[in-house]
């Protein structure tokens, strides 16, 4: 089971087209990364996986369930949207009611209810502002209020817009435990991002972008050292991956990776 897209074209109503002719497939309980420059389309892309936006032609379907029998809302408890501006998802005026919100439209009893705030304000870091306005929040706590809730909403498949926006390192630790806690929950995580840091420290597979175009499906080792793709997506490689390559040293994304590959080139040319 997952997120199949085939042969997908997107034109919006003034005739741009924003997505051309894209096919994917996503399983269950993977964590996968989208990146590519502004423009390239993986916001239209990713907001065709839960009927916010509905394709031209081609197929999308969720566990084998073609969402153009759904409307946005059927699909939205599935398929969860976490905004990259929370000013575009927020609108109760405390934390707890807006994390609250989709599980009661749900008519879940206010008991679970409460459970599932708790959980979600918890993982997210924000259990002490519950009764706090969101728009008194900082631009990164508001993002974790909007994760927190879809998580409550129990999506299995979560899409995460530039999540890591306004956040600073403590914000960034917590998405990365946020994320692999929903992997180990049998959760689907869908990023975009422009963090090219956060994407290899977290995520193995990753879907780049351009041109309203998928132009490579890989790991990051594969994708930050093929230098075609960078180009023709317009994306540079990471610094430590820049480093590596000014002395000579190979297909590394990581400062550890770095390390272990310099200290061996080192020893090489004391011998």
């Amino acid at each position: 089971m997952g997120i199949i897209v085939k042969d997908v074209i997107f034109n919006y109503p003034n005739g741009f087209c924003a997505i051309d002719g894209v096919s994917i497939e996503i399983s269950h309980g993977e964590k996968v990364a989208i990146i590519g420059q502004n423009g390239a389309g993986k916001t239209t892309f990713v907001k065709m996986m839960n009927n916010l936006l509905r394709p031209t032609s081609g197929l999308v379907e969720v566990d084998g369930i073609d969402l153009s029998t759904l409307t946005t809302a059927q699909i939205s408890k599935k398929v969860g949207y976490v905004f990259q501006n929370p000013g575009d998802q927020l609108f109760n005026r405390t934390v707890f009611d807006e994390i609250a919100y989709s599980p009661r439209y749900h008519k879940i009893p206010e008991a679970k209810v409460k459970e599932l705030v708790e959980d979600a304000a918890e993982l997210c870091g924000i259990t002490q502002f519950l009764k706090t306005n969101p728009y008194d929040l900082p631009f990164g706590m508001r993002k974790f209020v909007t994760i927190a809730c879809v998580i409550a909403m129990g999506s299995e498949y979560i899409i995460l817009d530039e999540p890591t926006a306004g956040q600073d390192l403590d914000g960034l630790i917590t998405q990365s435990k946020v994320i692999d806690e929903l992997i180990k929950r049998d959760k689907t995580v869908i990023i975009i991002t422009h963090d090219m840091e956060f994407v290899i420290d977290n995520f193995e597979r990753i879907i780049v972008m351009a041109n309203k175009k998928i132009v490579a499906d890989s790991t990051s080792h594969k994708v930050f050292w093929d230098f075609d793709i960078l180009e023709r997506a317009n994306l540079k490689q990471p610094s430590i991956s820049k480093l590596g390559n000014e002395l000579g040293i190979a297909g590394i994304v990581t400062i550890d990776e770095f390390i272990e590959k310099y200290k061996k080139q080192w020893k090489s040319i004391q011998s």
